[in-house]
């Protein structure tokens, strides 16, 4: 499969395409717990990260190969090899990151990605051009596409996952390597032949060399590694929020009905398991709330719900509404995670203050005390978890 190819260059492809799936990962991670406004930004960035990177995995490779002196690369499908790959990566994050996925949306969103990243690789092998004739052995054809989709399906599932740390380098160490997989499985079912024997490859329209090749790559290079750095610089606007918050004053009362909670869930995972980043702010113990002459402060013990409204929030004190400044992926990194629980995308309940559960359609409903008792929906995926925060799990002996 490797035979006559650069190592170094080999090597190098697929570094590259683990550093794209980790940056592309990390920011599609974060599409699902950011306010609507987010999304989109979010989204491309993560498309725009995962297709250079397996794009410039795939002609880092091509670079690596011992193809015939004299090649060139057609610009225009080449240019199109790449379109095609942003494309399907944005749609099939797309897919995924609205609404609770199902398998059936997970399953046809891999089998999307993995086609187009088949697709990407056979254009642009169809943009080489020389004196000689290509042909691909069908068997390899079909095993670097069922590659691909194999590729594609467990880097959503990683998407999905919501994983930091070691979880998210794991994924992307596994993506990298079958991305790489699939583009050396389908070199190795290629064939080239002078043109004596076959059809010749003519020049046709505008072309690049191997040395204008390179220098694309390396450009694209530098913007991926950029980017894998940029990823694990902390988010100056969370400290000072937190330091923020916990200025404004601390409070040592316990809510009500703590005893529900069953144990302390593990801190939320950050980027290479929270290497060189600062130490993790403690829980606020009150949020800024907006009013009619100026911003107040609301206990986290009288906290019901938190709700996303746009770039803010709704705060719930068990009798009323009000808006608070902070993002929920803010509040929810904030608040403490041992009396709050992110139950929706777009809701936080308190767990100590949940009067009933009721399982409804394919999610449930809390209930939240109160003088004005509210209630909060539950995703499907976050119902098992509710109800073991509850001590409504079933224990096993």
């Amino acid at each position: 499969m490797f035979e006559g190819h650069d190592p170094y260059l080999v090597a190098l492809s697929v570094a590259i395409a683990i550093l794209g799936g980790y940056t592309g990962f990390g920011l599609a991670a974060r599409i699902r717990g950011t306010p609507d406004a987010g999304h989109r930004l979010l989204l491309a960035g993560a498309a725009f990260f995962l297709a250079v990177g397996i794009w410039t995995m795939h002609f880092v490779g091509m670079l690596a190969a011992p193809l015939p002196l004299g090649t060139v690369y057609l610009v225009l499908p080449t240019i199109i090899s790449f379109l095609i790959c942003a494309l399907v990566v944005g749609i099939s994050l797309f897919f995924v990151s609205v609404g609770e996925p199902s398998m059936v949306r997970v399953a046809s969103s891999a089998v999307l990605l993995g086609l187009g990243i088949a697709s990407m690789h056979y254009v642009g092998m169809h943009g080489l051009s020389g004196d000689f004739a290509m042909r691909h052995a069908p068997e390899l054809v079909v095993l670097s596409v069922a590659i691909a989709i194999a590729a594609a399906y467990g880097g959503l599932r990683a998407f999905l996952a919501r994983h930091g740390g070691v979880q998210l380098i794991l994924s992307a160490v596994a993506f990298g390597v079958a991305v790489s997989g699939m583009h050396y499985t389908a070199m190795a079912g290629m064939q080239i032949t002078p043109s004596g024997g076959g059809a010749h490859y003519h020049m046709d329209g505008l072309a690049a060399s191997s040395q204008m090749l390179s220098l694309v790559v390396t450009l694209l290079c530098f913007v991926i590694a950029a980017g894998f750095l940029l990823s694990l610089v902390p988010d100056p606007r969370k400290a000072a929020v937190a330091i923020a918050g916990t200025g404004a004053g601390s409070s040592s009362a316990e809510p009500a009905g703590a005893g529900l909670v069953q144990a302390d869930p593990p801190l939320r995972p950050t980027p290479l398991g929270g290497i060189g980043q600062p130490p993790r702010a403690p829980p606020v113990a009150r949020l800024p709330v907006e009013g009619a002459d100026g911003t107040h402060f609301i206990d986290a013990a009288d906290i019901r719900s938190v709700r996303a409204d746009a770039h803010y929030t709704k705060v719930h004190d068990g009798t009323r509404e009000r808006m608070c400044p902070w993002s929920i992926s803010e509040a929810e990194a904030l608040l403490d995670p041992r009396l709050f629980l992110r139950v929706h995308r777009s809701h936080i309940v308190a767990i100590p203050h949940v009067a009933l559960v009721r399982k409804e359609g394919d999610g449930a409903v809390i209930e939240l005390d109160g003088p004005s008792p509210h209630r909060v929906p539950v995703s499907r995926a976050k119902i098992a978890e509710v109800k073991a925060r509850l001590g409504l799990a079933r224990r096993t002996a």
